[in-house]
């Protein structure tokens, strides 16, 4: 089995750069051990509350919780055995993909790009697609009409093409214009089965003070979700968007903890942005965190921990989500009738046989049901 897994990656492989070069995609030989494997979810297959599971890349798929994922979505073409093996469990895979403007601008071309992506997903038997086009949300775009369409589009394609598929998009924490991301989002929802909220990095520029602060302060993550909401949109249709990574402070000037001053960096009007702020996954955090000289510290404003490290002369402070601020965020999902919740990314955890990586592990997957339960019934 393990060979003809193998053997069917390259084929899919090659059939991929074959149909790169002439716009078709000859739908490939069922990789699973069952036919019905290669077959997309129906749509009455539903889940009372949706988990995605953003992946990039490599096998830590193998050991997520499955009792709790619902949508699996790749940045990349997925491992055939993670279709095979998703599908087994209930559990749709998706692909991550964006247009290029030129693409969306010609009408020609937009077509050719959506033909392009249902072919894909039916050679490697996914689900559906999740869009991401927050660089064309901007405010003024001449772009706008087209991808309204685009989305009218995409959407009627792979609903008539591959039933039971679903359409997602990307959109920012809120739709009041955010990064100059303005547009119609009650209309998009339309023609889309769920908007994944993206409800971190909220500070993408700070007019006020140049301090450290939260990715997802747990008011503004509330207040940006219920902003949708009272503009019409389906609460069902809405996924809050967490991360499994934490935002790493350089301070010009550390004050106390708390009180990290950090690098000015200009950004869309604001003095300071995220520009400064370097990523780190949970995991790293956890390593980092025993030996840093605060220790784990609670900020009960923002809801949200974080801790204070110093790397020769230089202070860095630390924030990032762990399993009681993501607790909280998941009682937003109760209080607003949402559709799911969904982490940016889920190879973010350590899944080394470690017992103690292992805990840490297993406390994050249940944050996202604060009443440690499986999400089926």
């Amino acid at each position: 089995m393990r060979w003809s897994l193998a053997l069917a990656q390259v084929v899919a492989v090659l059939v991929m750069w074959i149909g790169g070069a002439s716009g078709v995609f000859p739908i490939n030989v069922c990789p699973c051990s069952k036919k019905s494997l290669c077959e997309p979810l129906p749509a009455d297959h539903e889940f009372p509350v949706e988990v995605f599971i953003f992946d990039h890349e490599g096998m830590d798929w193998k050991h997520y919780d499955w009792t709790k994922v619902t949508m699996i979505v790749v940045d990349l073409v997925p491992p055939l055995p993670l279709i095979c093996y998703a599908h087994d469990q209930g559990v749709r895979v998706v692909t991550k993909e964006n247009i290029q403007k030129y693409e969306l601008a010609d009408s020609s071309r937009r077509e050719a790009w959506i033909r392009k992506q249902v072919i894909k997903a039916k050679t490697y038997f996914l689900d559906g697609i999740n869009l991401d086009f927050m660089d064309m949300l901007k405010n003024g775009s001449e772009n706008l009409g087209e991808l309204l369409n685009l989305l009218q589009e995409i959407s009627v394609n792979f609903h008539r093409e591959i039933p039971g598929s679903q359409v997602s998009l990307d959109v920012p924490w809120s739709p009041h214009c955010i990064d100059g991301n303005c547009f119609q989002y009650l209309e998009i929802s339309n023609h889309c089965d769920f908007l994944f909220v993206i409800s971190f990095d909220i500070w993408s520029q700070k007019w006020d003070d140049c301090f450290a602060k939260p990715q997802s302060p747990y008011h503004k993550a509330y207040t940006g979700l219920s902003r949708y909401i009272n503009m019409g949109v389906d609460s069902k249709k809405l996924i809050l968007g967490v991360s499994w990574y934490g935002s790493d402070y350089h301070c010009k000037r550390f004050i106390e903890p708390g009180r990290c001053e950090t690098t000015e960096s200009p950004f869309r009007g604001g003095r300071c942005s995220y520009h400064v702020v370097q990523p780190i996954a949970y995991k790293e955090v956890m390593e980092q965190l025993p030996k840093s000289f605060t220790g784990r510290y609670w900020d009960d404003n923002y809801k949200a921990p974080f801790y204070v490290y110093k790397e020769e002369a230089t202070y860095h402070e630390v924030w990032y989500e762990d399993p009681e601020s993501l607790s909280l965020k998941s009682t937003i999902m109760r209080k607003l009738k949402l559709g799911g919740i969904g982490v940016w990314f889920g190879n973010n955890l350590n899944y080394s046989v470690n017992p103690t990586a292992a805990v840490q592990t297993e406390d994050m997957w249940n944050s996202l049901c604060s009443l440690r339960r499986k999400w089926r019934v």
